[in-house]
Order: C-alpha cells, then sequence, then structure tokens
C-alpha cells in the first residue's frame, strides 16, 4: 500500500509539472510569441524529461493516462494500478491548471481567461490552425501511437535505461513541433482535462472528448502491438507474461 502511495504522490507531482510548466509557458510567455512553438515544445518535452529522471524510479514516470493504459494492453500494468495511476494524473493536472490559473491572474491589468485561456486544447475555427476535426483526430492518434511505441520501446527490457528519459522527452518536443497548430497538442488525456474545465471554456469542454478517445485509440494500438511481440524480442514477451 505505502509502494503505491509512493507512486501516486510521483504521478501527481509528473503531470502536475507537465501542466504547470508546459502549458504556463503556452500561457505566459507563448501568448506575446515571446518564446514562440519552438518555446513551448522545448518546455514541455524538458519538463518531461526532467520528471523522467526525478519520478521515473518510483512510479516510471507516465503522467498520461494514456501511456498506463497502454502498459495495461502490453501487459506491463494491472487495471487496478492503472485506476489508481489515472486518479493521480487527472488530480495533478486539475491542480497544475488551477496554480496556472492563480498565477495570471495576478497580471498586472487583470487576466482574460475567455481570450487568453490555460493552454486547452481544440480544433476549428477560431483555434491556431484552424484545423478539422478529421485533422486533429487523425493528428492525436497517429502521435500518441509513435510516441507510446517510443515509451514502451525506450523502457523494454535490454535498453538502455539511463536514455529513456531522454528519447521519451525529445520526442515529445517533436511532436509538438508538428501539432501545436493542430490542436494544441494533447496526447495525454490529463494534460487536456486539467486546463479545460478550470478554463471553464465550453469549447473546450465539448471538444475534450477528442483528446481522450484519439489518444487512448494511439494507446492502444502500440500497447497490442508489444504484446502480441511485433515490437519486441518474443523472449522479452514471454517473460512479462511469466511476471
Amino acid at each position: 500500500m505505502m509502494d503505491m502511495t509512493r507512486k501516486m504522490i510521483a504521478e501527481f507531482i509528473g503531470t502536475f509539472t507537465l501542466v504547470f510548466l508546459g502549458c504556463g509557458a503556452a500561457v505566459i510567455a507563448g501568448a506575446h510569441d515571446i518564446i514562440g512553438i519552438a518555446g513551448i515544445s522545448f518546455a514541455f518535452g524538458f519538463a518531461l524529461i526532467g520528471m523522467a529522471y526525478g519520478i521515473g524510479p518510483i512510479s516510471g514516470c507516465h503522467i498520461n493516462p494514456a501511456v498506463s493504459f497502454a502498459a495495461v494492453v502490453a501487459n506491463r500494468m494491472s487495471i487496478p494500478e492503472m485506476i489508481r495511476y489515472w486518479a493521480a494524473q487527472v488530480g495533478g493536472a486539475f491542480v497544475g491548471a488551477i496554480v496556472l490559473l492563480a498565477i495570471v491572474k495576478g497580471k498586472g491589468g487583470g487576466y482574460d481567461l475567455a481570450a487568453g485561456g490555460l493552454g486547452q486544447n481544440g480544433w476549428g475555427e477560431g483555434y491556431l490552425g484552424e484545423y478539422g476535426m478529421v485533422s486533429a483526430f487523425l493528428f492525436e492518434l497517429v502521435a500518441t501511437f509513435l510516441f507510446v511505441v517510443v515509451i514502451l520501446g525506450s523502457t523494454s527490457p535490454g535498453t538502455p535505461a539511463a536514455m529513456a528519459g531522454l528519447a521519451i522527452g525529445i520526442t515529445l518536443v517533436v511532436i509538438h513541433l508538428v501539432g501545436i497548430q493542430v490542436t494544441g497538442v494533447s496526447v495525454n488525456p490529463a494534460r487536456s482535462i486539467g486546463p479545460a474545465f478550470i478554463s471553464t471554456s465550453g469549447q473546450a469542454i465539448t471538444q475534450l472528448w477528442l483528446f481522450i478517445v484519439a489518444p487512448m485509440l494511439g494507446a492502444f494500438a502500440a500497447g497490442l502491438m508489444f504484446r502480441a511481440g511485433l515490437l519486441q524480442d518474443k523472449s522479452e514477451v514471454a517473460n512479462v507474461a511469466a511476471e
């Protein structure tokens, strides 16, 4: 029980960090094009790299419900453990968004939450590149699939463990460079849920389903490929199943 508590605390802190620093970069520095798309992309990726080495030894640093779901599909995690991870991740995302909101509200002259938002995801008219729903769904599906392939592959037995966090974080940077104009980039349901609800944006909340369904489908496909041994050695699959 104590071990699971430590894992949940780690996942809470990790997801809090990703939302607070990643979305914070978009809201505080990105709004006035101080750091641009590249800066926001690196903020998300570097936040993940830091947490990978900070909490990775404790919880594996999923900080993403889609990653935990993929771990279950790949037979690396139990369903009860996944549900506890989900609770910690969503909780961390909510608190990260709340703290970010408290900070931006202290801006001189006030902060227009309706106009500036909290880095919530979306698509369509008035949202960044104004891409349509099909483009948004396809991007989130494919990007999450590729992201989870990197995560499961770099954390498989026999791979250099010390490099996993760096590989995963760099992949998240590239995903953001490609996709910010399309959806703002989720590939992580918790990252989308927290800012959407705390911003109270009607559009973000009504569009939230896509940022849950598409990442979960992408994660399922990646997890299934690892479970079937298509992306890892058969002996490793047998060892994981035996455990």
